[in-house]
């Protein structure tokens, strides 16, 4: 019985998809831990991280050109790695392909509030960013213009409770979100906390102030603020927003 001959080119190629797909994916993993644990400069780690998902791309795009135009008899040594080139490939670029998309629907800022006119000032927190490339004081009004355009839903929480209810509703709020909080003042009406992520390790401070609001109201307001980085890829503004919408559940 005659055979087709496998295709030794689609074999290679298959293979280097395969190569390409499995350094991609290596590559775009060890970004987070590289400035997390080694502590190497976020700037340069980005770049990497965008290396991996061109590296990602590519192999994805190599491992299509060896399965779509292959004959059944060229399959037979390379279909299984393009495949599997395929799937690492599109993996390795989801990640960097989510914080590409986000960095350029967000703005350039760092700093996100409820009250841009009069902003939540930070003491404890203040203390904690010694050394961050993002100095404490809030950038100014051409940073609030960039906000309300991207984020005109971020707006003071008011509720119909006194200010001592109002702190403690915030509280249970902060610690439901599994932010770690470091500060509570509530004679000042103010509660601080830090939030990491998980993977970069990049720590974002925020303030929460609660005031009074007429007769027997509270008015709350929050920050949140990155430590490194020229835009935070929308990260403050999300958890400004979950934290509003779990204070507003909490009552």
């Amino acid at each position: 019985m005659f055979h087709r001959p496998t295709n030794p080119v689609s074999h290679r190629l298959a293979r280097l998809a395969f190569y390409l797909a499995c350094l991609a994916a290596l590559t775009v993993a060890a970004c987070g831990p590289a400035h997390r644990y080694l502590r190497i400069d976020l700037d340069i780690v980005l770049i990497v991280f965008r290396f991996g998902f061109y590296l990602a791309a590519a192999s994805v795009a190599l491992a299509l050109a060896t399965i779509v135009p292959a004959r059944p008899g060229d399959r037979r040594r390379g279909f299984v790695a393009a495949i599997l080139a395929l799937g690492i490939g599109v993996a390795a670029a989801w990640m960097p392909a989510q914080w590409l998309l986000r960095a350029r629907a967000a703005p350039r800022i760092n700093d996100v509030t409820t009250d841009t006119a009069n902003v939540p000032a930070m003491v404890v927190t203040q203390q904690m960013r010694h050394g961050s490339p993002n100095p404490p004081a809030y950038p100014g009004p051409a940073t609030a213009t960039l906000q309300r355009a991207a984020y005109p839903d971020i707006v003071p929480i008011v509720l119909n409770a006194p200010p001592a209810d109002a702190f403690r509703k915030v509280d249970a709020a902060a610690m439901a979100l599994g932010w770690e909080v470091v500060a509570r003042a509530p004679a000042d009406g103010r509660i601080e906390a830090t939030d990491t992520s998980d993977w970069f390790g990049l720590t974002d401070d925020i303030v929460i102030r609660i005031r009074r609001e007429g007769a027997g109201g509270s008015r709350i307001d929050i920050r949140s603020k990155s430590r490194v980085g020229e835009s935070d890829f929308g990260v403050n503004a999300r958890r400004i927003r979950a934290f509003i919408e779990r204070v507003r559940q909490e009552g």
